[in-house]
């Protein structure tokens, strides 16, 4: 299940591979998160169109969002047979651009459990989609919220240690077939694969990533042993460290 990832490359590289005409302008984002604004690529009027839609899906049905649990992956599986997302897989899918995303490995149980991040990325760095579902949300206000999920599936080899789930990656050679709302069942549904093995490239980070308002490159630096296991060294010796207690010299101690 893909919770954060990444779009550092410029804008104009994004609408080079995903062909819309529009020219949108935004910076690097390093930690994108749940409900946050995304871009998404759909195809209208036969065009493929750039939009800003909220990362979370809500079913055209829902009365109050707050009622509805926060959705931002969609099993492909199951998606043709629950009543949320049918609609939106037949006749509104899309792409999500990303040129990375984030999984957490956790390792033991209670206190001493330990929660690993990893960096997914291709080895050129380059653009890649995940595929996504659409839906205009309708308030009872008047007021209308573009909303979208990305589709997952089983995990390949390389992400397999780490989670049993993998973002449904798509190549650029069915970009047409999955946008296209006239395509046949088997055809899109064929493109609901795990992505190739040699397409992406793992490697653990620090926990910077761990904090949504941390958006810099210092998300994506590699893991270093030794200053990760420096501050736990240090807090370890205060512990086992005697406490001296100050002189009573009548100035009296602020610890």
């Amino acid at each position: 299940m893909c919770g954060r990832y990444a779009i550092t490359l410029p804008p104009t590289a994004m609408r080079s591979l995903f062909g819309y005409p529009e020219q949108p302008n935004f910076p690097p984002r390093y930690n994108i998160a749940p409900t946050q604004p995304v871009p998404v690529v759909r195809q209208h009027e036969g065009d493929r169109q750039f939009m800003l839609m909220r990362w979370g899906f809500i079913p055209g049905w829902v009365k109050d969002p707050r009622d509805f649990p926060l959705v931002i992956n969609i099993r492909g599986e199951s998606a043709a047979t629950k009543p949320s997302f049918r609609a939106a897989l037949t006749r509104r899918r899309c792409l999500m651009p990303a040129d990375g995303f984030y999984e957490w490995h956790r390792l033991g149980q209670g206190r001493q459990a330990e929660s690993r991040a990893y960096l997914f990325r291709r080895p050129d760095r380059g653009l890649f989609a995940f595929a996504a579902l659409w839906e205009t949300w309708h308030s009872q206000d008047g007021s209308e919220i573009d909303t979208v999920a990305l589709v997952n599936g089983p995990a390949n080899g390389l992400m397999s240690a780490i989670h049993d789930r993998c973002p449904v990656i798509l190549d650029p050679r069915d970009f047409d077939c999955w946008l296209d709302p006239a395509a046949e069942a088997h055809a899109y549904n064929a493109l609901q694969r795990p992505p190739p093995e040699n397409l992406l490239e793992m490697m653990r980070i620090g926990s910077a990533v761990n904090k949504v308002a941390n958006d810099g490159p210092e998300v994506q630096v590699p893991f270093d042993p030794a200053t990760a296991e420096a501050p736990k060294a240090a807090a370890v010796a205060a512990r086992a460290k005697p406490v001296a207690r100050a002189r009573d010299d009548g100035q009296g101690s602020l610890f």
